[in-house]
């Protein structure tokens, strides 16, 4: 089977569609950093290393095309070389169907890179890019599964519809229409696809002039300054008069049909959306008042998310307000409770969800987070134990376990913790494995280990020399010495 590939990312872009996530240019520069090491271990053919440096950077830019080009060329290349796709236990570790889009497409684009040639993790490498708004990506990653699975022996039919779906959420009914004829060819005689086909071909027709002369997604985005209208209702605008005209505006579709669901939405995303505590308030209300009406939880769940933006809000305030005064004691009290205070209150909008959503580890994992801050050291022990059996949380709740056990004071409980979470933490060298060194040396300095514990403040100065206390640590342990 034949299809044509415009490569629609390299020519002309449709006009970029609501929900397209763009990259801060902090995150790119850190990201760089891990790509540039990728491309040093990956000249020296460390293949497996260089794919995880590839992923730790994408995951800082995950809509940087180049890097996801040469991380699809070294898996090619490590293919040629004898490299052999993860096993079905390993493999595990990397689930694709959590709750973050982002991870699941890393986790797909990392098990492609073992298996270059697998449809299916093209596929969910794809649709998971669209879901999380990373467009570029998800464009790349479309056609190549468009051309995958094409040019495999048995060409699938449901990966083409879904390729079909994908480009129809990107505007980019061309490619819609060739995933559409792709699967007409594997059942010529569907006439409900025959029928979209038409569909697809007239919204073509009628989009073709409404494009922008940009490379990516990316660019165009940071070129539409003479598309001020579709910024302002695709792009949230945070201009007063806009976002209550969106408020009136969305009250007034849902006050006409109060039974629509999705209207309803509309307007708790318009109230909150003006980050002002008179509209989140009435935000709250109403979703409270659905809550009574529905016992639908998912309403609660809104309020307290909300509450959370506004304790986010006030605490960054008052840390703005310390800034300008370290030494005013008294806004450090008032900042100093306030977090104690905004703790505790998420503490319980978090065990709530947890009460109806017995399964969702994120809000479990931010349960133990507001406990261990709270100083609840023994009992949030059992709940950090439970956090670690999701491979998502594995190494951060690991790392805090093991300083759960410390605070409480079961020393070698922390030492065997975190050596455990070390030794099972796959990237060298990044945020996360620094803190679990500096840690693990905490620990053993408790423990009495003076000379494994230099060591491990030794490797975190070479890593960063300002961490924390660290040179303090090492002068203190070589003085003793």
């Amino acid at each position: 089977m034949t299809v044509n590939n415009t490569n629609t990312p390299a020519g002309n872009l449709p006009i970029v569609p609501e929900g397209y996530r763009d990259i801060p240019e902090e995150d790119r520069k850190k990201a760089k950093r891990f790509f540039d090491h990728a491309k040093s271990v990956a000249a020296t053919g460390q293949y497996d290393y260089a794919i995880e440096m590839f992923i730790n950077g994408l995951n800082l830019d995950p809509e940087d095309l180049d890097q996801h080009k040469l991380l699809r060329e070294l898996s090619l290349k490590r293919k040629v070389s004898g490299g052999k796709a993860m096993g079905m236990f390993e493999a595990r570790k990397f689930s694709t169907s959590t709750k973050d889009d982002k991870q699941n497409m890393l986790n797909a684009e990392r098990l492609l890179a073992f298996d270059p040639g697998n449809t299916k993790h093209m596929l969910l490498f794809a649709q998971s890019a669209f879901r999380g708004g990373f467009y570029d990506t998800a464009m790349w990653a479309a056609d190549m599964t468009l051309r995958g699975n094409a040019e495999s022996a048995k060409p699938d039919f449901n990966t083409f519809l879904v390729l079909k779906d994908v480009y129809k959420g990107l505007n980019d009914f061309a490619q819609a229409s060739e995933a559409c004829a792709a699967a007409l060819q594997l059942k010529p005689t569907d006439m409900d696809l025959m029928g979209e086909m038409k569909n697809l071909a007239a919204q073509h027709a009628i989009n073709k002039g409404n494009y922008l002369r940009a490379k990516s997604f990316r660019e165009s985005i940071r070129n539409m300054g003479d598309q001020t209208k579709l910024l302002e209702d695709e792009k949230d605008v945070k201009s007063e008069d806009i976002l209550l005209r969106k408020v009136r505006d969305a009250e007034k579709d849902w006050r006409a049909t109060p039974d629509d669901v999705a209207r309803f939405g509309k307007y708790i995303d318009a109230l909150k959306s003006t980050e002002t505590m008179e509209y989140e308030n009435r935000a709250i209300e109403e979703l409270d008042e659905m809550f009574k009406k529905t016992r639908q939880f998912k309403y609660r769940a809104r309020e307290g998310e909300i509450k959370i933006s506004q304790f986010n809000r006030m605490e960054r305030a008052l840390r703005q307000d310390f800034a300008k005064e370290p030494t005013n004691m008294k806004k450090k009290k008032e900042l100093v409770e306030f977090q104690n205070y905004k703790a505790k209150e998420e503490l319980v909008e978090y065990q709530l969800i947890v009460e109806n959503y017995p399964t969702d580890t994120n809000a479990r994992y931010k349960i133990a987070e507001r406990m261990f801050y709270l100083r609840q050291y023994t009992d949030v022990i059992p709940v950090l134990q439970q956090c670690r059996n999701d491979p998502k949380y594995r190494a951060p709740a690991g790392t805090l376990l093991g300083r759960a056990f410390l605070e409480a004071g079961f020393g070698d409980e922390a030492v065997d913790t975190i050596r455990g979470v070390i030794d099972d933490y796959p990237a060298r060298g990044d945020d996360r494995y620094k803190d679990m060194i500096y840690w693990y040396g905490r620990a053993l300095e408790v423990k009495g280990d003076t000379e494994t514990a230099l060591k491990q403040y030794s490797l975190v100065a070479q890593m960063e020399f300002k961490y924390k206390d660290v040179q303090d640590r090492i002068k203190r342990l070589r003085a003793k010495g």
